[in-house]
Order: C-alpha cells, then sequence, then structure tokens
C-alpha cells in the first residue's frame, strides 16, 4: 500500500483471508506480509483481490505448504503465523492427529527451523489442547522458542457466538539471541521437562480451559430469561435484559478497536438459494476462519506473558 517504512515481516501459513494477520494489525503491530501460503482456491483469489483493491500489500501466494521453498526465506523473517488445519484434532473430525494426511503441523516445524523468524503465532481448534498441542509446544521449545499457549473465544471481544480457539505463541528472544542465531537443539528443555509438559497440558484439556480467568478477566453469566446469554468484562456493570429497560453496555474496554456490547452480527444467511454470490465457498472461508479481534487479544495476552 505504498508504505516504505521498515516493517516486521511476516510469512503467512494456511491464511485463509489473512484474519490473523488482522489480528496482528488490531493489536498495534505494524508488518508487512511477505509470503502466503494457502491451497483453497476461492481463499487465493479473495486475496488477490484484497491486494488489487489495495487492501493488502501485494505479496507471491504458495499453493502448497509441503513444497514452501523455505529457504528463501530464512533470516528475513520475524513473524510466522499460521492456522494450521484443525481436521487432525477438532472433536467434529474422527480425530486421527498424525495420522490424518491433512496433519501439516511437521511441515510448519520443518519451515520454521529453516527459516528461524523471530515469533510464531499459530491457532487451531479447542480440540488441539487434548491432542497434539503438546508436540506443537515441546517441538518449538526444541527449536529454542519459549512457548505460551491460552484458550480464546470470540464471545471473550463481544461476538454473540462461542467460537473457543487455542492460540500459540512463540519467542526466540528468551534465549538470549536473535532467531537467525538459533540452531536446532538450542533449548534446555529435558525429557522430563517435556513430559511434565505433556501431562500438564492433557490435564488442562480435561477439564477448565487453561486460562479461562486470566484471558477473560470476567466470567459469564448466563440469563435465563434471554434468548442467548450476556458476557460479563472488565469495568461493564452488568444489568439484565429488562432491568431499567435496556442492558447496560457501558464498557470503557476496548477489544480490537471495539467497544464491548457494540459487535454488529452477520447479516442472516438462509439455507436455501438467496442470491448471494459464491455462497458456499464464503461459507467455507468464514467457517474456516480467525476472528481478528480474537487473534489480537491472545497476541497481546500471551505476549504479556511471554516477556
Amino acid at each position: 500500500m505504498g508504505n516504505t517504512k521498515e516493517l516486521p515481516t511476516v510469512i503467512s501459513f494456511c491464511s485463509g483471508y489473512g484474519g490473523i494477520e488482522r489480528g496482528l494489525e488490531l493489536a498495534g503491530v505494524e508488518h508487512r506480509v511477505i509470503a502466503y501460503v494457502e491451497i483453497e482456491a476461492f481463499a487465493i483469489a479473495n486475496l488477490v483481490a484484497k491486494m488489487e483493491s489495495g487492501q493488502l500489500d501485494a505479496a507471491p501466494i504458495w499453493t502448497d505448504l509441503k513444497t514452501f521453498p523455505a529457504h528463501l526465506f530464512r533470516g528475513t523473517v520475524d513473524i510466522i503465523t499460521g492456522g494450521y488445519p484443525c481436521q487432525p484434532f477438532s472433536a467434529a473430525g474422527k480425530r486421527q492427529g498424525a495420522d490424518d494426511p491433512r496433519h501439516l503441523w511437521p511441515y510448519i516445524r520443518q519451515h520454521i527451523e529453516t527459516i528461524r523468524p523471530d515469533r510464531c503465532f499459530f491457532e487451531n481448534v479447542y480440540g488441539h489442547v487434548s491432542l497434539g498441542l503438546s508436540t506443537v509446544v515441546s517441538d518449538l521449545e526444541e527449536e529454542g522458542y519459549r512457548t505460551e499457549w491460552g484458550i480464546f473465544s470470540a464471545r471473550e471481544v463481544g461476538a454473540p457466538h462461542q467460537r473457543k480457539r487455542v492460540y500459540i505463541l512463540g519467542n526466540s528472544k528468551h534465549h538470549g539471541s536473535s532467531s537467525s542465531e538459533i540452531r536446532r537443539g538450542a533449548s534446555s528443555t529435558s525429557n522430563n521437562d517435556k513430559a511434565r509438559k505433556k501431562e500438564a497440558i492433557q490435564s488442562k484439556g480435561a477439564g477448565q480451559s487453561s486460562c479461562s480467568t486470566d484471558i477473560q478477566g470476567g466470567q459469564y453469566v448466563a440469563d435465563s430469561s434471554s434468548a442467548r446469554s450476556q458476557t460479563w468484562l472488565p469495568g461493564q456493570e452488568y444489568r439484565k435484559e429488562g432491568d431499567a429497560g435496556k442492558p447496560n453496555n457501558s464498557c470503557n474496554k476496548q477489544i480490537g478497536g471495539q467497544r464491548c456490547g457494540e459487535w454488529s452480527t452477520e447479516p442472516r444467511v438462509g439455507r436455501v438459494v438467496d442470491g448471494c454470490a459464491d455462497r458456499v465457498d464464503r461459507i467455507r472461508l468464514l467457517g474456516n476462519a480467525v476472528v481478528p479481534q480474537t487473534a489480537a487479544k491472545a497476541w497481546k495476552i500471551l505476549g504479556e506473558r511471554n516477556e
């Protein structure tokens, strides 16, 4: 978009519509995406359209993560982002984990090892906590990244739906050198440490979310007389619908540039043909997408823990 300022560089894996990168913007992280990797044709067309309209800077798009030429980007990337496929871990599927042909984490790890970014920021479904997350965390630690993770939901940032997702942030700077100086095996994590980490992750996944209090800073308040639950956030005096005529949305806090209580819901899309062009493709794109406001909150909170 004509910006000549030197900005942190980003490579976006499994980009979708660019929701994680939009989340970085909402979190105040100016950056420049230098490459996208996305296999879905409609998602690619959407990214290209945004580039042509000037909403995104022009950048190459690769369609196959497995053959991505990571060596070309070694030492030039500050952040790698990605919402790698959830099908191996999702409760809606067969949960085959590493046996699922759509399991791409091993390739992402190889690319991280080759590129050596300063930070890595990933997203996946809640089911990842009990299947596969311990491997991702220990892999990042072995590659020299101090790693934090947590469960965040769209409702926490004011959306009317839940959509819990796990976010993972790895930072290489805690090991006393920049990412370009880190080599495989730089982490001091022992096998016993990794075993304890895996056990802790699995035990957290079996019950409450790992950061239910830390991340939300509040709690969900169910209103049995309402058609949906209400969300309480810090700075907001909660009142049921009907109390003094209407709910109190006087929240002093902004999340992702949006005040609580001001989330605009999507227009209704019927289950029959309604004249909406590319309706199935759009729904698929949104269904696989990241809520940018959630990504922004995850980046801020996990970043604070990782300092």
